[in-house]
């Protein structure tokens, strides 16, 4: 790497520009706000809306101080370059500290594209198997599985809410719960229908099958002045669980089917041990999907929250994963394509969630 006297591009960029488009000082002042509503003796009498407004606060420390960070570390970069004439170990030094601040940078840019009115909220995420029988469900499965380490990769908090076993293998359905900063931000755009082309394991023959898997993503919304859910409106049965659990799970009726009456909204867990905990959790996913309803009747952009609600099959997919005669996966939005298949499988997903955000920027700017 050659280096000039003049300081790296990143660094300029970490050091003027970005400062201006994060609006550091605002939230600053947020900040400010918050530490000192919390000093409040009354701010915690409301322990739901105290606890969302500390997990903001922590979000945007973690926002700030990584930008002061990068700005520090800029600067340090700058003073570098103007001692690195004739000193080779610190030329070297200097092009592995600016890879990092590239880096660095990236994920401060990425954070500026989160700008939508629920992507700082956690996200339920549900897969469900579409057409393909038992590879569907099975591929339902593996997604699961990619969704869920994905996330604790990405240091996001995860369980399984609902979840749904298929007859043979594999699952019908499953709901996660995913908590962190921005995490509906991150995974809203894996909303859509998931393609999976591979010779089939549950076919004598060994031949080539398609399956296709539904994905949906909601915003954990605890919160939400247009959303009122009276009793009255709810019908809310029990029922004994099925699938894994153990005895205790399948000899009591510790599930739970709660029906939105205006609405024909159903949704159902059954992953808790306890009734109550059941119920706490299907409440949470009814609240979540109200939200995305009122959202979706008040904006025509229904996508931007969690893409059309369609049947999963052949038509209306977001990405394929291809196992045989080659291996590639491809999304239809952005064109990211990787052959290293096993890599996204195993929740290596994050540069198609980037190229989606990186995508619905350009488009905004466009509109």
């Amino acid at each position: 790497m050659r280096i000039s006297n003049r300081p790296s591009p990143a660094a300029s960029s970490a050091s003027t520009g970005l400062g201006c488009v994060f609006d550091l000082p605002a939230k600053e002042q947020e900040i400010q706000e918050i530490e000192l509503a919390s000093s409040d003796p009354d701010f915690w009498n409301d322990q739901d809306h105290a606890q969302r407004t500390m997990q903001r606060l922590g979000t945007l420390k973690t926002q700030v101080d990584g930008w002061h960070a990068l700005h520090k570390q800029a600067a340090d970069l700058s003073e570098l370059v103007e001692l690195a004439q004739d000193d080779e170990a610190l030329r070297a030094e200097i092009s592995a500290e600016t890879e990092q601040l590239v880096h660095h940078l990236g994920q401060l840019e990425l954070t500026l594209l989160l700008t939508g009115p629920f992507d700082d909220q956690n996200a339920l995420l549900a897969v469900h198997a579409g057409t393909g029988g038992v590879d569907a469900q099975d591929w339902a499965d593996m997604l699961l599985r990619m969704y869920l380490r994905w996330a604790s990769n990405a240091g996001f908090q995860s369980s399984i809410l609902d979840l749904a076993e298929g007859e043979e293998a594999g699952i019908k359905s499953a709901t996660i719960e995913i908590r962190g900063p921005n995490a509906y931000g991150y995974v809203k755009g894996e909303a859509g229908t998931h393609r999976l082309v591979r010779l089939s394991p549950f076919d004598t023959a060994h031949r080539r099958h398609t399956a296709f898997a539904l994905v949906e993503v909601l915003p954990e919304v605890e919160d939400n002045d247009e959303i009122r859910i009276d009793d009255d409106d709810l019908r809310i049965d029990t029922y004994r669980s099925s699938g894994a659990g153990g005895q205790h799970v399948n000899k009591t009726s510790s599930a739970v089917r709660i029906t939105h009456l205006p609405t024909g909204i159903v949704v159902t867990c059954q992953n808790e041990r306890s009734q109550l905990q059941n119920r706490e959790s299907a409440m949470k996913i009814l609240r979540a999907r109200l939200t995305e309803l009122a959202i979706r009747e008040r904006e025509e952009e229904q996508s931007k929250l969690k893409g059309e609600h369609v049947a999963a099959g052949w038509g209306n997919r977001i990405r394929s994963y291809v196992l045989h005669p080659y291996t590639m996966v491809t999304d239809h939005r952005t064109e990211y394509s990787t052959g290293n298949i096993q890599a996204v499988l195993s929740g290596e997903i994050d540069p198609f969630i980037e190229a989606y955000l990186h995508q619905q920027l350009g488009e905004d700017n466009e509109g």
